[in-house]
């Protein structure tokens, strides 16, 4: 028998008939309806250190310019296979939140209230995950680009983790907060200078800075991956058999610079360093079938690096309910 599409309808037009009536109906008088979705944060252990997702929403970027060294209709096309829209690009904002011993280390803070409008909902998810900002111990930064330090410290200039201990990447304190160059800086940096100095500038004393390399927390080694910024940082979680390799901002979207590792984000400030960076890392990831978590991927942002021809697959974790 061929299965056509009016047969198809027509096995379904009670099911179909009786959705679209219960849709139909009032809600009940008292209840609201609502655009937003439930918390979001997501755990998984690795080893025996508990790891928590923490999503803070997501802003569109115009498709038209987001890559440098590309053409945009293959921009496009890739957007297509993905089944993302083909004039812009939804960038999610996840952190990390790291558990053990008692102890919680946030890796980097998201965009506080600073970002976009479809952002701001990490505080709501990180209390929702059962966290508290003032028993965070501490705070280690990949980066200094606003989405993921603003969430250090409000408008207002609040302190948000008020006794977390700060630690960044030296070259990246050494870049951005160097007078000198701010002022030499193109106008269209400036912003991210002053945003630098902002967040950092009233507790300068207080930051520790680590070399790559290093175990800056139990089990968290940073690893230098420059090139999206001069100091840009990811890490290695390490805990008896289980290992995470936090890419930061090595890749954005998966869709796009996971599947074809030589293309640019506007955002490299050092395209060809970066270039080199992703494909040494994806490399890493593929070769030792290691979890990877990014910021920018769709969340919970977690999964494995598979190499597929010329490029790599990003293989997201299957969901789970419980640790």
């Amino acid at each position: 028998m061929t299965l056509t599409r009016r047969a198809i309808l027509a096995s379904t037009a009670i099911p179909v008939a009786g959705s679209a009536l219960a849709q139909s109906s009032p809600a009940p008088q008292g209840t609201t309806t609502s655009s937003r979705q439930a918390p979001g944060y997501y755990r998984y252990k690795v080893g025996d250190i508990e790891v928590t997702a923490i999503n803070d929403g997501f802003a569109y970027r115009p498709l038209e310019g987001f890559i440098r060294n590309a053409e945009l209709n293959d921009v496009k096309k890739a957007m297509q296979d993905a089944f993302l829209p083909a004039d812009k690009i939804p960038l999610t904002f996840t952190t990390l939140a790291i558990r053990q011993n008692g102890r919680v280390t946030l890796i980097d803070t998201g965009n506080g209230d600073m970002g976009a409008p479809t952002s701001g909902t990490w505080m709501s998810n990180f209390r929702a995950a059962g966290f508290d900002p003032a028993q965070v111990d501490t705070v280690v930064i990949s980066h200094f680009h606003g989405d993921h330090i603003n969430g250090l410290r409000l408008k207002d200039g609040t302190a948000v983790f008020p006794k977390a201990e700060i630690m960044v990447p030296a070259q990246e304190w050494d870049f951005w907060m160097d007078d000198a160059r701010m002022s030499q800086a193109p106008e269209a940096m400036k912003g991210a200078f002053q945003g630098v100095h902002r967040v950092f500038d009233p507790v300068a004393k207080d930051v520790k800075r680590y070399d790559a390399g290093k175990e800056i927390v139990p089990g968290l080694t940073s690893i230098a991956t420059p090139g999206h910024t001069p100091g840009h940082t990811s890490y290695m979680l390490n805990s008896g058999q289980g290992k995470l390799i936090v890419m930061s901002d090595v890749t954005n979207h998966p869709a796009l610079f996971v599947r074809n590792p030589d293309w640019s984000a506007v955002f490299d400030m050092d395209a060809e360093t970066a270039r080199q960076t992703r494909h040494k890392m994806l490399d890493m990831a593929s070769a030792e079938r290691a979890q990877v978590a990014f910021y920018h991927a769709p969340f919970p942002a977690t999964g494995h690096i598979a190499k597929d021809g010329n490029g790599y697959r990003f293989v997201p974790v299957q969901w789970s309910s419980g640790l």
